[in-house]
């Protein structure tokens, strides 16, 4: 059983963010039929459906569509978005059964030339108090340490003012409020065949608790293979069972029980650094 899967339902974004390589595949929204083939599919290897790996799902014109398959196949679905639809597309999210949680990449703000940081800011904390009394956990992410955080104490003032301190803390960042949170992280590299190998040894949570199916069916290792640079099938033509017992994704397994990094974009993995920090 998977701890999540995350389906790609459109590699289509409406921001160009620098600490995001984007995708050179063809752009694609996934149809209500498409998506509903590949959900059934996932259903019963896992509970959790991110509607994510490229792209910003805010902007698929069938979200609400989406959101009504998901809950009828009882997925509990996540979204990871940049915010800056939440005016347009956030009462889609909160009239949804199946939404669980909403991440918000604030980090997204810098990267960008997008308007006034405090109107952006009072979008995204309101919408969270809104999903908060409607039981939908909220995450702000600010993962950019390293790089792009020259706006983080305004953020940061934004927030306390929005969500009085004292917030609680914890290892992973601080509560800052019922079912609010805010997870500050590292900039980190995307893997890419083009960059120098980081490593051959280490170990990852790729197939082990998580998959990533892009929006042309394409099943990868994890939700970092923006490119669908390491195909394990198709789940348009093949059951998930069937792709996971296949010689490359057992190799990719087997080997980071063994510590072994069998992949040549994995040894480009930049994220994958985080683990062994912890280790």
């Amino acid at each position: 059983m998977l701890r999540k899967a995350y389906l790609e339902i459109t590699n289509v974004c409406n921001l160009h963010c620098s600490f995001c390589p984007g995708t050179r595949r063809e752009p694609k929204f996934l149809t209500t039929e498409e998506f509903k083939t590949l959900a059934s599919k996932l259903r019963g290897h896992t509970d959790y459906l991110y509607f994510h790996l490229m792209g910003e799902p805010l902007l698929h014109p069938k979200l609400q569509e989406l959101l009504e398959i998901a809950a009828a196949l009882e997925f509990r679905v996540m979204i990871t978005t940049n915010g800056t639809l939440l005016k347009q597309r956030g009462e889609i999210l909160l009239s949804s059964r199946a939404l669980h949680k909403v991440n918000l990449s604030l980090q997204s703000f810098e990267a960008n030339e997008q308007g006034e940081l405090h109107a952006y800011l009072g979008a995204c904390t309101d919408f969270a108090k809104r999903a908060a009394a409607s039981g939908i956990l909220c995450e702000f992410r600010l993962w950019n340490q390293g790089g792009l955080e020259n706006l983080n104490g305004e953020i940061l003032s934004f927030l306390a003012e929005a969500f009085p301190q004292p917030w609680e803390k914890s290892r992973n960042g601080s509560r800052l409020s019922e079912k609010i949170w805010l997870d500050p992280g590292e900039r980190f590299h995307w893997p890419d065949l083009e960059l120098d190998e980081l490593r051959s040894a280490g170990f990852c949570y790729g197939l082990r608790d998580q998959i990533g199916v892009l929006c042309d069916g394409t099943v990868v290792p994890c939700c970092l293979d923006h490119e669908g640079d390491i195909p394990l099938g198709n789940l348009f033509a093949q059951e998930l069972q069937e792709i996971l017992d296949g010689p490359r994704a057992k190799a990719i397994y087997e080997g980071f029980s063994r510590r072994k990094v069998s992949e040549p974009l994995c040894r480009r993995c930049g994220y994958a650094e985080r683990f062994s920090k912890r280790g």
